[in-house]
């Protein structure tokens, strides 16, 4: 232990509820190794996890979704049956859609104890 960077040994009881929760946060926080886990969380108290996996297939969606209103817009313009202002309703729920979705893809999750 002398040539380790970190020499002093620090000691942590829990029980078993306790340590399956922990166990999960680690999970959850993507880190295997307890000993670093637990000093970060020593240190700094959370652990920003940034994951955008569903972010990114809910950005999908929105693209399909995206090109049927494109096409709608486009049969509604060549036919004329469906009115301007629906089609400018639609634009603007679509416009809201993607605020939305924008506004969850600027937010950080914060694992916290």
């Amino acid at each position: 232990m002398e040539n380790r960077i970190r020499n002093i040994d620090l000691k942590l009881r829990v029980n078993e509820e306790e340590k399956t929760f922990i166990e999960m946060k680690m999970k959850e926080a993507g880190i295997t190794n307890r000993e670093a886990y637990l000093r970060r969380m020593a240190i700094d108290g959370a652990i920003i996890v940034s994951n955008y996996d569903e972010t990114k297939k809910l950005t999908m969606e929105l693209n399909k979704i995206g090109t049927n209103i494109n096409q709608i817009a486009r049969i509604a313009n060549t036919d004329n049956k469906i009115s301007k202002e629906n089609i400018k309703k639609i634009e603007e729920m679509m416009q809201k859609v993607w605020r939305l979705q924008r506004y969850g893809l600027s937010k950080k999750r914060l694992i916290k104890q």
